[in-house]
């Protein structure tokens, strides 16, 4: 039986994100002179669509149609990809220097999230068939059996950091995966070393674009002061580095946080989405869902969404079948590390990547590709072994 409760928070997390992709966009609405529903109507239908699709995907049969899904999110989401830079712009859309839509039928589509998905699966599939816990294997024995892997994630990491620009969404590839092969059956030493290896991608990565140093640097001159005081002075005085002025973004992001309280200003009432945050209805939804609801509001939808990744990892306690496990487990790690990414993100915790909020925040492409997600492990939840 298809697991209700999964269905019914996530159907209830797009709700949430509907109403505020209508509540937190009156001020692009006023700029651009759209219509005042513009963007309700808009999400609704992706919204509808969403939760449409997802039912539709769970009553399918997980031995015959898993594996379709998967293989076609993977590979099409791959192929578009690696067509986008051929294509003419007519069917690309640019937005702050990097093209990452795709135009079909007066729609942007982004096929990095339905890629994703198809990741996730091509992983728990392979990891399925090839790997599993095996004891004395030497770390050059492992580096062996890893080696295709990383030449697939090398050719992601090309196509989504490099074409795209978007080393936000490599970084929660990067940790699923790493987190997925660990549970396959790697040794604990191997997963150390590829977080060390990871490490020292990141930082390649940001030392070879300088909007990326100057991100880091803005970042860390206004959290030094807090982590520095960890340190013995001798070594926090060479770390630290002269005051940059606050992003905008986050300090208003900071200022809505602290102007929402632990009650919020009532919906629609927010301010600092009054065109002081820009876009604030996307990559910023949390803040405006902490301004308008405050704190209470904040760990509502906290909650629901611990809630949902819940019912997923009890499907994968239960599945069957390692591919079944492995994929509902790389479903939730990614649904996991885009939330906390965008947390800590608008929080000041850490630079912002750029990533949306899971079914929250405005846009079609992460909803539908997240819906299709969580649809495929309730399709799995059908197989279930009975709970004790």
């Amino acid at each position: 039986m298809v697991d209700r409760r999964l269905f019914m928070i996530t159907s209830l997390l797009i709700t949430t994100g509907i109403v505020f992709s209508y509540s937190l966009s009156s001020y692009v609405v006023l700029h651009f002179d759209y219509s005042p529903y513009h963007f309700l109507i808009r999400q609704s239908i992706f919204g509808i669509a969403a939760i449409v699709i997802m039912w539709s995907i769970a009553q399918l049969d997980p031995e015959i149609w898993l594996h379709r899904i998967g293989l076609t999110l993977f590979l099409g989401g791959l192929g578009a990809m690696i067509a986008m830079p051929f294509l003419p712009a007519s069917l690309v859309s640019e937005v702050g220097g990097a093209s990452r839509w795709i135009k079909l039928f007066g729609l942007s589509l982004a096929p990095v999230e339905f890629f994703k998905v198809g990741f996730v699966y091509f992983l728990a599939w392979s990891f399925s068939r090839k790997l599993g816990h095996q004891t004395q294997m030497s770390l050059l024995k492992e580096f062996q059996r890893f080696a295709p892997y990383a030449f697939v994630f090398v050719l992601v990491m090309f196509l989504i950091a490099i074409i795209q620009k978007d080393l936000g969404q490599v970084v929660v590839l990067a940790m699923t995966l790493l987190f997925m092969l660990f549970l396959a059956g790697s040794s604990f030493r191997f997963f150390l070393v590829l977080i060390g290896a990871a490490l020292l991608s990141f930082v390649f990565f940001v030392m070879t674009a300088e909007h990326r140093i100057l991100r880091i640097r803005s970042w860390w001159s206004q959290a030094q002061d807090t982590v520095l005081t960890i340190f013995p002075e001798s070594i926090a005085s060479s770390l630290r580095v002269e005051s940059f002025e606050e992003p905008y973004q986050i300090g208003h992001s900071l200022n809505a946080i602290n102007n929402g309280g632990i009650f919020g200003a009532g919906l629609g009432n927010g301010t600092f989405k009054l065109g002081f945050l820009s876009e604030i209805h996307t990559d910023f939804v949390l803040s405006g869902i902490a301004e308008e609801f405050g704190f209470l509001g904040v760990m509502v939808v906290t909650l629901l969404f611990m809630w949902m990744i819940k019912r997923i990892f009890t499907v994968a306690n239960r599945a069957p079948k390692s591919v079944y496990f492995l994929f509902s487990i790389g479903v939730a790690l990614l649904l996991s590390f885009a939330f906390l990414i965008n947390a800590y993100g608008i929080s000041g915790l850490t630079p912002v990547k750029g990533i949306s909020v899971p079914f929250l925040s405005y846009g079609g492409s992460a909803m539908l590709a997240a819906a299709i997600g969580v649809g495929m492990v309730l399709m799995i939840s059908k197989t279930l072994k009975e709970e004790a």
